[in-house]
């Protein structure tokens, strides 16, 4: 054979080693034996994803497009379920460690991971909650629109124009009107600074000492009566535990200035409704704005829709916007991967 010949094929063979490596490095794997067609990447792995479908068909996209390695399985259709490594859920399924055998984290799709039964799931299972930003605006903008509605006594005024009544009642300047937060977290910590740039006076309360500028933070049982004698407007931000359940009742209502406002954005279980009315009734508060219900979707019967002292919304203050939401997931996933902690990474013992 002519030295020209064995030349040409030894850089035949160079090629064919170079594009061997480059697939066992890439895990890439043709689609057709055409030459012609593209290469596609081979999923190493599945996640489960069980909640809303059409954000699930959007998340399918997206996957697809920047996670090609994931394989994007949408409940109830699991595959072969030892392939799934992460599920990303509203609710788990019962009986979860028999379900998915491998399942390496459980990241939920909501801020808060109430509606999980942590005490059923595996106890090495790593539980992280939405961080979404967009969550996190939606709770400052809902916040705003319900503190300003009742520091400028809008209900009042709605009332007013469904009788056709034209009256003018005086008010306070911002600064006079004090607005707690009981809980820190991310959310009611960007809410204080939102606040604060309307020229409300901003406290806090939580469990556990915090340090926020320009928010007088309270923590702990012995502090919350101090807290509360010094709230006009009371926001509930608290996450759903056994010891924040029932924790808006007419005991805490009478330790706030007579003609409060109460806005829950937490969980319906936070709040004792009879005592709300009650309340309201009394005139120990003057009104309320409430995002949650103890059942929801609330009964037509239910009181709160024609009160005039209560503004009620079907658990819309912040909402997950599917393309925010799927980067913090696959964020999450990475992270986990790279054997990073997960960003909202929930403390089993406390619940949130």
């Amino acid at each position: 054979m002519r030295e020209a010949d064995l030349a040409e094929l030894a850089r035949q063979q160079r090629h064919i080693d170079c594009f061997a490596q480059h697939k066992r490095q890439n895990r890439l794997t043709p689609l057709h034996h055409n030459r012609q067609r593209p290469i596609a990447w081979e999923p190493t792995m599945a996640l489960l994803y069980k909640a809303d479908p059409q954000r699930g068909e959007r998340w399918r996209q997206l996957f697809a497009e920047h996670a090609p390695d994931i394989e994007f399985r949408q409940w109830p259709n699991l595959g072969n379920p030892d392939d799934i490594h992460y599920l990303a859920a509203w609710q788990a399924p019962d009986d979860l460690a028999t379900v998915l055998p491998n399942l390496k984290a459980l990241l939920a799709i909501s801020a808060g991971v109430d509606q999980l039964n942590l005490h059923t799931l595996p106890a090495h299972l790593p539980v992280a909650r939405m961080l979404d930003p967009n969550i996190t605006a939606g709770m400052c903008e809902y916040a705003t629109w319900a503190v300003l509605s009742l520091h400028r006594d809008m209900l009042r005024y709605r009332a007013q124009q469904q009788a056709g009544q034209w009256l003018e009642h005086t008010g306070v300047p911002a600064s006079e009107r004090r607005i707690g937060l009981m809980g820190l977290g991310q959310q009611g910590r960007a809410i204080a600074q939102h606040l604060r740039h309307f020229g409300f006076p901003v406290s806090g309360w939580a469990r556990s000492p915090h340090e926020l500028a320009g928010v007088q933070c309270f923590a702990g049982a012995e502090q919350l009566p101090t807290f509360l004698a010094q709230c006009d407007i009371l926001i509930c931000l608290l996450p759903l535990t056994a010891q924040t359940c029932g924790v808006l009742d007419g005991q805490l209502f009478e330790q706030l200035p007579r003609g409060a406002g109460v806005i829950n954005m937490g969980r319906g279980a936070h709040l004792v409704e009879a005592d709300l009315l009650a309340a309201l009734g009394s005139g120990q508060l003057g009104g309320a704005v409430l995002d949650v219900a103890q059942q929801e979707p609330a009964s037509t019967a239910h009181p709160f829709w024609h009160h005039p002292r209560i503004v009620l919304t079907p658990h819309i203050a912040a909402m997950t916007h599917p393309d925010s939401a799927f980067t913090v997931l696959l964020d999450n996933i990475r992270r986990h991967q790279r054997g990073e902690p997960l960003t909202g990474q929930i403390d089993r013992s406390t619940g949130y």
